[in-house]
C-alpha cells in the first residue's frame, strides 16, 4: 500500500515537470499555443542596412510588433519584410514604414507612420509606402570627401 503511493506521487510529480516544460519550451521559443495574437504585413525597401528579424516595429514610440522575417526579392532586388503586428492595432493602407535606428549607433527597427484613410491592411497585406534607411557611412564618407 505504501509502496503504490509513493509511486503514484513520483508519477504526479514527473508528469507535472514535463507540463512545465512543455509550457516553457513554448513561451521561450515565443509561439502560441492556442491561437496567434499577430497578424502580419509586408513592406519592400531598397535598403534595410542592419534590420534583422525580430527587432522591434513602432507605432508613436509603443512597440507594437516584430521583424518576422527579410527576404531579396529577386525580380525588383528590394528587401520584403515581414511585420508581425499585434491584432489590436489597425495598419491602414496610407500607412508608411521607415527603418529607424535607435540612438547614434543603436539597433535599427522599423516604425510605422498611421495613416488617415479608413480602409485597414488585412491579413497579408503590404504597405505601400516605405522610406529606407539612412547609410550614416555613407552620408559620413561624402563629408569627408567633400561630396556634399
Amino acid at each position: 500500500m505504501k509502496k503504490t503511493a509513493v509511486e503514484f506521487s513520483v508519477g504526479l510529480f514527473v508528469l507535472i515537470g514535463l507540463i512545465c516544460v512543455g509550457y516553457l519550451t513554448i513561451k521561450l521559443g515565443k509561439k502560441e499555443l492556442v491561437g496567434d495574437r499577430y497578424y502580419r504585413l509586408t513592406a519592400c525597401f531598397t535598403s534595410i542596412s542592419g534590420l534583422k528579424p525580430g527587432a522591434m516595429v513602432e507605432m508613436a514610440g509603443v512597440q507594437i510588433g516584430k521583424v518576422e522575417t527579410i527576404q531579396l526579392d529577386q525580380k525588383n532586388y528590394q528587401a520584403v519584410v515581414t511585420l508581425k503586428v499585434e491584432k489590436t492595432v489597425p495598419i491602414f493602407g496610407d500607412s508608411i514604414a521607415s527603418v529607424k535606428t535607435s540612438g547614434l549607433i543603436g539597433d535599427k527597427y522599423v516604425s510605422i507612420s498611421p495613416g488617415g484613410v479608413d480602409e485597414r491592411l488585412a491579413d497579408g497585406g503590404t504597405i505601400p509606402e516605405t522610406e529606407s534607411a539612412i547609410d550614416l557611412e555613407k552620408i559620413l564618407s561624402q563629408y569627408a570627401f567633400g561630396k556634399v
